[in-house]
């Protein structure tokens, strides 16, 4: 199911990822703003080149979990999109057995290749299928359950969260990458149009977030306190970290890549709630033979924050 929303279903990115038209995006979903189905075969490549931008950061999220996860016997990422982070985890912990699992084979085949090109194919396997229901065909329980930006694309997340907390072993770890800060291409101030463009995106595509997930099968509206509902879901222990991805301007062919593709999804998504200096704006911006063009310009960089919830099951 990989994810930051649909700039969410960019993001996930490796991962699943706010995979969402924009923030929301490194995990992945099923649909768009529209409610028509997402050819993932199609996103794959996207998703996997913004998961290896994104590696930095997740590294560092899970050099902070190996602190709490110590020598895992299997791990299991719920909305896997293309494996990056399945295969970073499956490096991470060179003991663990690793399970990617999402809802596209397209992306699972991925994720297969790239466990063999990384030579962790022996301890590394797939199962497809839809989050939660999918978990009940995995073999044993696990000793960390990650998921990235996938919960908010499943109705009930409380009911979810109660299921995937089922699936873990005693003391074992359920992580959430949920939340944090909208990316930033751009200054505030970048010389054509009327200053803030980001800013008025953003408040697009949060109405967009919530109208996805008003629109999701069975869709239960929940404070977003994700301490409280781990807490909710039988878990102890709660912790919670913010990790940075800041990569400064000069932005390298792949930032580029990156800002570019995303904001095309919001264009495509949102584009149509901006008013016209902002549509045209954004039409430059995204106009590969324009100097101010994100593929052009020196000022484009990458800045973001993902935020990781966890908490233990208890014995």
């Amino acid at each position: 199911m990989a994810h930051d929303h649909r700039g969410h279903q960019a993001e996930q990115a490796g991962q699943g990822h706010r995979h969402g038209p924009g923030h929301h995006g490194p995990g992945h979903h099923g649909h768009d703003a529209h409610g028509t189905d997402i050819d993932w075969a199609e996103m794959a490549a996207h998703l996997e080149s913004q998961a290896e931008l994104f590696t930095p950061l997740y590294e560092r999220a899970l050099a902070w979990l190996g602190k709490e996860v110590t020598e895992p016997g299997l791990i299991v990422d719920a909305g896997s999109g293309p494996g990056v982070i399945s295969c970073l985890f499956a490096e991470t912990f060179p003991g663990a057995r690793v399970v990617a699992v999402d809802g596209s084979e397209p992306l699972l085949e991925r994720a297969r290749e790239r466990a063999a090109r990384t030579g962790v194919a022996d301890r590394f396997a797939t199962v497809a299928g839809e989050l939660p229901e999918v978990l009940d065909d995995l073999d044993y329980p696990a000793d960390l359950l990650w998921a990235s930006r996938s919960l908010h694309h499943l109705g009930d997340q409380r009911a979810a969260l109660a299921a995937f907390a089922e699936r873990l072993a005693p003391d074992g770890t359920l992580a959430l990458m949920e939340g944090g800060l909208p990316t930033r291409f751009l200054p505030r101030d970048i010389g054509i149009g009327r200053p803030g463009l980001q800013a008025r995106l953003d408040v697009l595509e949060e109405e967009w977030f919530a109208q996805m997930r008003a629109e999701l099968p069975g869709t239960v509206a929940e404070r977003e306190d994700w301490p409280a509902l781990l807490t909710a879901a039988g878990l102890k222990h709660t912790r919670t970290r913010s990790f940075l991805l800041d990569l400064p301007a000069p932005a390298t062919d792949r930032a580029r890549a990156y800002a570019a593709t995303w904001l095309g999804r919001l264009r495509d998504t949102v584009g149509d709630g901006l008013d016209t200096e902002d549509r045209a704006t954004l039409d430059v911006l995204l106009d590969p033979d324009a100097p101010e063009s994100v593929h052009h310009r020196p000022d484009v960089f990458v800045l973001t924050a993902h935020t990781v919830h966890t908490a233990v099951r208890p014995h």
